[in-house]
């Protein structure tokens, strides 16, 4: 073989080989490790699970990695360990921290990462679902309310709301950027290209209904919540005003706005005996996204090669809904305020037309890649060129899976003291409650059911000491009766006058 044959043939080969190599390092399965980590924590062991989160992430590089110190903080949350859980998100924050700052200044450094994409999605730098953002600074909020920290909650949901508006302003520049790409390298969408792709779980009218991928009416309303407890009554409504245009129709939602000026009035505060509560019960796990692979034709020089191809797919929930919550004789409602299974899916809806764009890109790129393969090294090249397209072409199946699939909210004024809650039939209790207002979060987990820490704001005012009874009216005839006594006991001490004989 001379020289410039080896050249022709060894070419696509170079191009290849950082596919294979880079596909087959970045193609461990998350959907794979988070179904081992739930398995060890099923029964509640969650540093078993933690361990197994461990195990699947080793080097230095994974721990730094957004979504383990996401998945880790969830376990540790779950495990009652809030300080490390809290540090765990703060490391996953920081990375959407930067996220968030190349976004507003540098959008196009972000937009140039879906070059790797042209290889494999998974080879993305995982930054992250949008509404994974977002439920990290609320996540870190919650924490801190129960670990008493107020102010520093209150900064974080403030960033919850800053945050949104940025994730907003960047889609759109991404859509725009997917696009032209796609044009330039001559790939057009048809809706032939999804064929045989379910895409009904993503046209399914209560995914539709969701304003967006990202935001949700908890982080709105724990704020509006948060607020109130801080007396800051002017912040607390837009908080209630927004959880209720996110998630209309939910009336423990409602009767946070339309009773927030009688809650927070002097006389109200002034006559409070019991604690305002709101309860938060998350149920289950985030939905999984699970790749499904395709084969497309795509027209090359020698005619037509067959490409692979793959999307993730997000199938709908079907738990049952939770109804309603049981304690101090009261049945309170429970509202769905949260569903992750819907979210996600309505997130998957809205980059799949970038998604789709992106594959075709890979897809057209891959089949002169084995065209060329095939004229210069025969079966051979075209056995490895088929190869590598399937090893490189797997639908990227990241997403923080250990957050709850659904979370319910109620609120009502209940006595000091502990409580037993029940909720479906499965008893969470006692559970202490005190202070002005109180945070309870419930959490079924698998098989077990869980109690977080309860975080309390404020205190009660004293009740005042019950007045003195009335003093006894004098009684008129008594008083006579005792100046007559004296009188006559006078006349009596008078000495008798002296007899005279006779």
């Amino acid at each position: 073989m001379g020289p410039s044959m080896r050249n022709r043939y060894f070419s696509p080969l170079a191009l290849l080989a950082p596919l294979i190599l880079g596909g087959c390092v970045a193609m461990q399965s998350h959907n794979e490790t988070a179904t081992m980590v739930k398995a060890s924590g099923a029964a509640g062991d969650f540093k078993a699970a933690i361990a197994q989160l461990d195990q699947r992430n080793p080097s230095a590089d994974n721990k730094k990695e957004l979504l383990y110190n996401m998945e880790r903080g969830e376990l540790l949350r779950l495990d009652r360990q809030y300080g490390q859980s809290t540090d765990a998100f703060l490391l996953a924050d920081a990375k959407v921290n930067a996220w968030e700052e190349a976004a507003k200044t540098d959008p196009q450094r972000l937009l140039g990462m879906v070059g790797a994409s042209l290889i494999s999605e998974r080879l993305k730098e995982y930054e992250g679902q949008d509404y994974e953002k977002v439920w990290l600074t609320t996540r870190i909020a919650m924490n801190r309310i129960g670990m008493s920290d107020f102010d520093k909650a209150r900064v974080d949901v403030k960033r919850t709301h800053e945050r949104e508006a940025v994730i907003a302003e960047f889609r759109s520049k991404e859509t725009s950027e997917a696009e032209a790409e796609a044009k330039a390298k001559g790939a057009q969408t048809t809706n032939t290209e999804l064929n045989g792709y379910p895409v009904e779980t993503l046209n399914d009218p209560e995914v539709l209904s969701l304003k967006n991928g990202y935001q949700n009416a908890l982080s709105h309303y724990l704020a509006g919540f948060l607020y109130e407890a801080l007396n800051e009554s002017g912040l607390a409504a837009p908080g209630y005003r927004k959880a209720i245009e996110l998630r209309p129709g939910v009336a423990v939602l409602e009767e946070g706005l339309s009773g927030l000026d009688s809650r927070t009035s002097l006389t109200w505060k002034r006559k409070q005996r019991q604690t305002d509560v709101l309860f938060l019960v998350e149920y289950g796990t985030a939905p999984a996204r699970v790749p499904k692979a395709f084969t497309i034709p795509i027209p090359v020089r020698s005619g037509i090669r067959t490409v692979s191809i793959s999307y993730p797919t997000i199938d709908p929930s079907t738990s049952p809904q939770l109804a309603s919550l049981l304690v101090a004789d009261k049945t309170l409602p429970l509202g769905n305020v949260v569903d992750l299974n819907l979210m996600a899916r309505r997130v998957l809806k809205d980059e799949m037309p970038g998604m789709v764009l992106r594959g075709m890109t890979r897809a057209i790129a891959k089949g002169v890649l084995q065209d060329e393969l095939s004229k210069n090294a025969g079966m051979f090249g075209s056995l490895i060129g088929s190869v590598a397209s399937v090893v490189t072409e797997q639908a990227d199946d990241r997403i923080w899976r250990m957050l709850p699939e659904r979370v319910y909210v109620a609120r009502a004024h209940l006595p000091p003291g502990e409580h037993k809650v029940t909720v479906n039939g499965r008893e969470f209790g006692p559970i202490k409650i005190d202070g002005q207002y109180a945070v309870v979060p419930l959490r079924f987990y698998e098989s077990v059911a869980l109690v977080g820490e309860v975080g309390s704001i404020g205190k009660l005012p004293e009740q005042e000491p019950p007045p003195p009874p009335p003093a006894a009216a004098p009684v008129k005839s008594k008083a006579v009766s005792v100046k007559s006594t004296k009188k006559t006991q006078t006349s009596a001490k008078k000495p008798e006058a002296p007899t005279k004989s006779k």
